[in-house]
């Protein structure tokens, strides 16, 4: 597969079958994207990676402390800026109507709307789930860095059949995630990924997002 393949066929997936995917695919995805750019070569990422009887573990503490908590905790650092400005708002707006027309939930169906959101935490059904973290001594350049580590998984991922879904929904879970993991206290909670293989026959998967024309992002000069 080419890389632009890998980057056109590369999408959220949020249902995925239960064909495991092996350790040492995991390995050699991992190994791979580590070569992302990294300023002065800091290499910030670090990922916890849940296989089998692990990952079922922490889906399970997750969904125990969900009665208490349906939806979570504050995450440590904000998912989206506040009073989210146009075009953005709208643009987050519209994929989110366009998954739920696509899972039959109509707009005033709250509860519903939640109940697939906190399939989030079940890793959508994938086998495999990563946890990415950061040393909270990091900046913004770094976490740019930790962007692209996770951008050669999504990639690298495409090229062995497989798909992913990057969930920033796992910050909200911080605290469970640290403790059963033995996360270091220098480090963030930034994402965690679903990988695995896609479900076909789920409607949601059918969701393709829209991407603004190249005119409205990239401005061209040529000459002074």
């Amino acid at each position: 597969m080419h890389v632009s393949e890998a980057i056109a066929s590369r999408r959220s997936i949020r249902a995925f079958t239960s064909d495991p995917v092996p350790r040492a695919t995991v390995e050699e995805i991992l190994t791979l994207a580590a070569r992302a750019p990294s300023g002065g070569n800091l290499q910030p990422w670090h990922v916890y990676v849940l296989l089998g009887e692990a990952r079922d573990e922490l889906v399970r503490r997750v969904a125990e402390a969900r009665k208490q908590s349906p939806m979570g905790e504050p995450p440590e650092y904000p998912i989206y800026p506040a009073n989210l400005a146009e075009p953005y708002r709208s643009r987050r707006f519209a994929v989110g109507e366009q998954m739920y027309a696509l899972l039959g939930i109509a707009h005033a169906g709250k509860a519903a709307r939640l109940g697939h959101f906190a399939r989030n935490w079940e890793f959508f059904g994938a086998p495999a789930g990563l946890i990415f973290a950061i040393d909270r001594a990091m900046g913004q350049g770094q976490w740019a860095d930790l962007g692209m580590f996770m951008q050669n998984v999504m990639l690298l991922a495409r090229e062995r059949g497989l798909h992913s879904c990057a969930q920033e929904a796992w910050a909200m879970w911080h605290r469970i995630v640290r403790d059963y993991l033995s996360v270091p206290a220098d480090r963030m909670i930034f994402c965690g990924m679903a990988l695995g293989f896609a479900d076909d026959s789920a409607p949601v998967n059918a969701l393709v997002t829209e991407r603004a024309p190249l005119q409205d992002f990239a401005t061209f000069r040529e000459s002074t």
